[in-house]
Order: C-alpha cells, then structure tokens, then sequence
C-alpha cells in the first residue's frame, strides 16, 4: 500500500502513541472559518488523515461548539466579521474548562505586530495563508501530541488527588480511632484515680463535655477545646492519694481533714507533671488550680482573676455545678434551679464572671449533657 505524503515526512495519519498518551482514538478538531471553500480545503486535508472536522462559520458558533462537543485543537481564522480570531482566543484561554485546549491561527497577516497580538491573546502557534499541507499537518500533529500530554498529566493529576483524599480520610478515621481510644483510657483511668471517692465514669465524661461547652462559648481555639476535652477529666487525679477516711466520711471534715483534702490538687499536679503532651499539661495545670477562686480565696495557691489559667477557670464551674447537682457521702443533690443561682451568685466571687456568663450562653447545652450522663436523681425544685 503506497504511503501518504504525511506519513513519508514521519507525521503519520493519527499518531501510533495517542492512546498511551490518553487521547482519544480519533482526534476533533474544531475549524472556524467564515469562507465555506477555507474549510472545505482544511478538511480535505485532515480527514484522510484519521481526524474528525467540527466546522463554525463564525467566532460565536466556535464558541458555541466549543461548549457542546469535546475538542482537542482549534484551527482558527483570525479576520472575521463580528468576532475576530483574537477575541475567540480571548475568550477561550478565559474559560478553566478550556484554557489549555491548543489553538492554530491561520492568518493572511504577516505583520510582526498582528502576530504578537496573537501571542499575547493566547494562540500557540500560526499557519499562514495560502498553507503549505506539509506545514499545516506538522503543527496540528505537534500540538495534538502537547493536548494529548496535558490531558495525561491532567488524568494523573485527578487520580493522585483522588487517592491522597482517600488516604486523608483513611488518616483521618484511623487518627479520630486513635483520640477516642486516648479519650476512653483517660475517662477509665480518672474514674479509678476517684474511685476511692465514689465517682463514676458518668461524672467525669460530664465534667468533660461541661468544660468542652464553656470553652466553645468562650470562642476559644478548636485547638484548645479539643485540649480541654482531654485534660478536664483529670482534674481530680490527686485524690488518689487521699486516705478514705476523708474521702468517704459521711458528715463535714473538719479543719484538719480539710487541709489534707486539698492536697489533692497538689499530688494531681506532680502526677501529671513533665509531661510533652498538651492535654497532660493542661491536665496539670488544671488539676492544680481548679480550686482556685476569682477573689483569691481559693487554694493551693490564693491565686485571683487572671492569675488562675483559662482552663481551671473553666473547669472551676463546670466542677461547682456537678458536685452541687451531684449525690457526696455528705450531702444529696441539689435541684438544678438552686445549683443554677449558686453559679450566678458566685460570678465575679468565686468564678471569673466571663466563664459564668458562658456558661449560662449554653445551659441548655450543659443540661442536656446532665440529663444524657446523669447517674443520680436530681429534685426537680427545693
């Protein structure tokens, strides 16, 4: 079988490759030409090549089958009524869907000047008027072979984000399986750190989700919320270095029982100390100082306002509340309403009064946790 010309100068009708490189079998291009017989002559030459000819007579129905049809090049005719060349091109790098599709000029001018204008509206290349076919084959196959690597850098590209997504969220579950099994352990060890005390594990997850609350009313960072979930369960670690005779006497301690007993916010601190984990940190920091009071009546160290840690102030109240509404070897709970009104009356006294207030900004959010959580009976009034 004789050869064509093409195929004799090493162009070939359709390149062997273009399926490796992930172009379609029979590359579409989209010729755009406001004389009839220009298009016919372009298609007669490209057809008996193995490409598919899309025809438009103007620069506006370029545009419009531009948008309906997948096109790998552009052959375009720079002078026409309405919509020139340069417009088309224009347009065509402006839209993302086909800002890299490849576009010839074929042009009658020659000028240096019409030529830089075409460069600069975004054409990659020229083929002048009257053509040469040799020419005209030579850079639609170049080009073709440009479209044909984009294409696949660009399928690459998708795949790669696509597995990187997939393994993000592999990370991500394996990561959230990782925090809620850190969580779990230290729920399981504050518990049995209190156990002597008669806690439960429904006592620490509220004193948890109370402090977490607040922290989110504050605006604080989720950074920092996230910390606080971890570290307010911790708060009473201490106590379990106190004897149980304080921690399980039914009636009042008195002056010298109580002095003990506030040691515990001491032993939770050097329990917790030296640690390079955030929440352990915080845990320190709060199991020392969440007795502390706004007014600098409070212990271990008479701290006042600001001098306390954000995070202790927090745990402060959410603490309060809890043991008010809470069953103790000593006393029965309290109803919701006067636990509520001893938080109030304590703001600006023993609680910074912006951590009272938000509280309050979530109480609805702060009961629900203690209806969900709850493990005693709690008077409705009284």
């Amino acid at each position: 079988m004789a050869k064509t010309a093409a195929a004799d100068h090493g162009w070939g009708p359709v390149p062997a490759n273009t399926k490796e490189m992930g172009m379609k079998n029979k590359p579409v291009i989209l010729v755009v030409d406001d004389q009839p017989q220009n298009i016919e002559l372009i298609e007669a030459h490209l057809v008996p090549q193995g490409y598919e000819i899309i025809m438009a007579a103007s620069g506006e129905e370029a545009l419009e089958k531009l948008s309906g049809n997948q096109i790998d090049l552009i052959l375009l005719d720079v002078m026409m009524p309405g919509m020139d060349g340069f417009e088309v091109t224009r347009r065509v790098r402006q839209n993302d869907k086909t800002r890299l599709l490849p576009i010839i000029l074929v042009t009658a001018l020659r000028e240096t000047e019409d030529r830089v204008k075409g460069i600069e509206a975004g054409c990659d290349d020229f083929v002048s008027k009257p053509f040469d076919k040799m020419e005209l084959l030579a850079r639609v196959r170049s080009l073709l072979k440009v479209k044909a690597y984009n294409d696949l850098m660009g399928n690459y590209r998708e795949e790669l984000e696509s597995e990187v997504a997939g393994r993000t969220e592999e990370l991500k579950q394996a990561l959230k399986k990782i925090k809620d099994a850190s969580l779990e352990t230290i729920y399981r060890l504050s518990i049995a750190a209190e156990y002597k005390d008669q806690e439960t594990g429904a006592h620490i997850k509220r004193i948890s989700l109370y402090s977490t609350a607040i922290a989110r009313s504050l605006k604080l960072s989720e950074s920092e919320i996230e910390t606080i979930l971890y570290a307010a369960p911790m708060h009473d670690v201490g106590k379990i270095g106190i004897s149980d005779r304080i921690l399980t006497k039914p009636s009042k301690l008195n002056q010298e029982e109580w002095g003990i007993m506030k040691q515990h916010t001491v032993i939770g601190a050097n329990i917790l100390k030296g640690s390079d984990a955030e929440f352990i940190k915080m845990g320190e920091t709060i199991a020392l100082h969440h007795h502390e009071k706004w007014d600098g009546s409070g212990y271990p160290n008479s701290l006042r306002g600001t001098e306390i840690p954000i995070s202790s102030r927090i745990v402060a109240v959410a603490d309060v509340f809890d043991a008010l509404t809470s069953k103790r070897p000593y006393k029965e709970p309290l109803s919701v309403e006067i636990s509520l009104a001893i938080i109030r009356e304590g703001s600006g006294g023993y609680f910074d009064p912006d951590v009272a207030d938000a509280f309050f900004a979530v109480q609805d959010e702060i009961l629900a946790i203690k209806k969900h959580f709850g493990d005693d009976t709690i008077p409705a009034s009284g």
